[in-house]
């Protein structure tokens, strides 16, 4: 496809609050992530706690996971000087304000599982 077929990208398009705001923590690993902190006794974990509730998430994944949800502000890291070295993360104010939406869609997709989720799967 060459420049002259390229179609100009409408603006309210890229200004749109969901296509901006979800696309950039709306992945599968991400929500986990929030969701693992919020329902957690004390509402901060470890790395390795983190990964024992997602097992099938990679090291080198939720690493990443992290490193995006601190930089949009939604979870809070802090290291501790010790040795070994010890790292808990949280939700941070913005992170918890989320939360109400994120147990919505919970209560949502636990409802209508079976009209959604077919033997695709």
């Amino acid at each position: 496809m060459n420049a002259k077929n390229l179609q100009p990208i409408n603006a309210a398009y890229l200004a749109c609050p969901i296509r901006q705001v979800v696309s950039r923590f709306g992945d599968k690993w991400s929500l986990l992530v929030l969701y693992s902190l919020y329902t957690s006794g004390t509402g901060i974990l470890r790395f390795n706690e983190l990964r024992r509730t997602m097992s099938d998430c990679s090291q080198k994944m939720l690493s990443q996971t992290l490193k995006n949800l601190e930089t949009l502000h939604l979870v809070s890291r802090t290291s501790y000087p010790e040795v070994p070295p010890r790292v808990e993360y949280e939700l941070t104010d913005v992170g918890k304000s989320l939360m109400p939406a994120v147990t919505a869609l919970i209560d949502w997709a636990k409802k209508h599982f079976d009209d959604v989720v077919t033997d695709v799967l």
